[in-house]
């Protein structure tokens, strides 16, 4: 039997991967900052990717690349709450990527399926708020650090089990307040504290996350992991995110967050094509 996501009003079947596209609406950006920091503009970037075949839309008002600086409560709410309410009725699951209890609530309450929290729900008012709803989808990131100071000197004796471990502490904190396992998704974040050989590595043991037996978010799209092995600058990597997300699948990733939906998606269908071409032998 295959695992399922319970995100609020969806419930994905992880039989294959879904794409998750991610809608920025930040001045600062590592990739598209300042791209789609209107309303307007995110709006049509989120409808773009709902036709591109985005299966969920993860909305995130602070940017929380590599030395940022945080952005004030009501700022990130007036950035995301009203492209939130003009896509929510889209047909896909709606994600908001936040660190704040208190934007957690109001977008909840306002409809959202999916908490997206790069600090994978350390927040004890966090994990209390996701908890009092019955059945929003919850995205538990590994993180070292923070965002200001994460890249300085990331430090890990082993970090596939470190990482692993963090993230399963996370997911049964949630459990023990009441949270259903189908809810949890873990995400080992790529770039959130570690360095080049060590996002490879988890990329290359990803099975051992994945066989927690959670959903598996994978989020390497544009990401500088990728430019140190290619030399391309960030508007030159969709190839390079492209292989990335499909070394993910093959290592067991269920849930790919990227911003190149339309392309990921014909990768996938190719590789599925010669998967199901194989399974038929």
């Amino acid at each position: 039997m295959h695992k399922v996501w319970q995100c609020g009003r969806y419930e994905f079947s992880l039989e294959r991967p879904i794409l998750m596209g991610i809608v920025n609406i930040t001045p600062d950006s590592f990739s598209d900052g300042g791209r789609h920091d209107h309303t307007d503009a995110a709006i049509a970037h989120a409808r773009k990717l709902v036709a591109e075949g985005a299966n969920i839309l993860d909305i995130g008002g602070e940017s929380t690349r590599p030395g940022a600086a945080p952005v004030a409560l009501e700022a990130e709410l007036a950035r995301v709450m009203p492209v939130l309410e003009a896509v929510r009725d889209s047909g896909v699951a709606v994600s908001i990527d936040t660190c704040k209890a208190e934007v957690m609530r109001a977008v909840l309450a306002a409809g959202a399926d999916i908490i997206n929290d790069v600090t994978g729900m350390r927040s004890a008012q966090a994990r209390a708020v996701v908890a009092a709803h019955p059945n929003c989808g919850i995205c538990v990131m590994h993180m070292q650090g923070e965002p200001r100071t994460m890249q300085q000197d990331p430090q890990y004796e082993d970090v596939v089990r470190e990482v692993h471990e963090a993230l399963l502490r996370q997911a049964h904190s949630l459990e023990q307040l009441g949270v259903g396992r189908a809810r949890i998704s873990l995400d080992p974040g790529f770039g959130f504290g570690k360095t080049v050989a060590q996002n490879y590595q988890l990329i290359a043991e990803l099975e051992t996350i994945v066989s927690s037996g959670y959903p598996v978010v994978f989020g390497a799209s544009r990401k500088s992991m990728l430019g140190a092995v290619t030399g391309r600058a960030v508007d030159q990597r969709l190839a390079g995110s492209i292989a990335a997300a499909l070394a993910g699948v093959a290592h067991g990733a269920e849930v790919l967050r990227v911003h190149d939906v339309g392309e990921t998606r014909d990768a996938l269908i190719i590789w599925q094509s010669v998967k199901d071409a194989g399974n038929t032998v």
